[in-house]
């Protein structure tokens, strides 16, 4: 979902009846509603994460479950006080549920958890898979939260995408999404702190490409 530059503030009358058309399933009014409080909703989500794709993605998470809660506005309100409220509402809610997830993320995986434990190997293997280990932990740091929170519940807890949607509250197609762009920006950070002769799959959980199909659709 995206948005093109903001149209002028609809009159109420308007804006009833352009609610009511969304909710006889006119489509094209929902895409006015969007185009006309779109930048809005943007800014309360980017004084949340305080970067532009994040913000993106916030926002259009936030108009999908405006999207299903239109049948709650009461008529009587003001509808853009409605609309900002939700927006900061499931912002914090988004906040929180980061967090949690991160400090989850944090407390429950340790280095060991980051590369399979096939043998017991000698000193040198030792070496080398810690440097690896290392080496993945930098590049994860240095990616948003938002996109290492996806990877991590993918790559190293294995939890199916449906299972993160849930847990992250968020569509199953935004998760793979944020896995998706998560596993590339992954790649380019390992190539950045390795060099260019740096394979991923050299190391890591599954490494970043693994299971992603040629279309990008998992």
């Amino acid at each position: 979902m995206s948005s093109d530059a903001p149209s002028a503030p609809a009159s109420p009358e308007a804006t009833e009846a352009l609610i009511q058309r969304c909710l006889n399933g006119d489509q094209a009014a929902w895409e006015l509603i969007v185009r006309q409080y779109w930048r809005k909703v943007f800014n309360v989500a980017y004084k949340f994460v305080g970067k532009h794709d994040q913000a993106e993605d916030l926002t259009q998470d936030i108009f999908l479950k405006i999207f299903k809660s239109l049948e709650t506005f009461d008529r009587r309100a003001n509808f853009q006080t409605w609309l900002i409220s939700i927006s900061r509402n499931l912002c914090i809610d988004h906040y929180r549920s980061v967090r949690k997830e991160r400090e989850t993320i944090d407390r429950e995986i340790d280095a060991n958890e980051l590369t399979p434990a096939s043998h017991d190997p000698g000193p040198v293997a030792a070496l080398e898979q810690q440097d690896r280990i290392s080496l993945l932990r930098q590049a994860l740091s240095a990616l948003p939260d938002t996109l290492r929170t996806a990877v991590l519940m993918r790559d190293i807890q294995e939890l199916s995408y449906q299972e993160i949607a849930d847990r992250l509250r968020l569509p199953e197609g935004t998760v793979k999404s944020r896995i998706n762009r998560g596993r590339t920006e992954l790649a380019r950070q390992i190539r950045k702190l390795r060099g260019d002769d740096f394979s991923p799959s050299g190391g890591g959980p599954r490494g970043p490409e693994s299971d992603r199909s040629p279309t990008g659709a998992c």
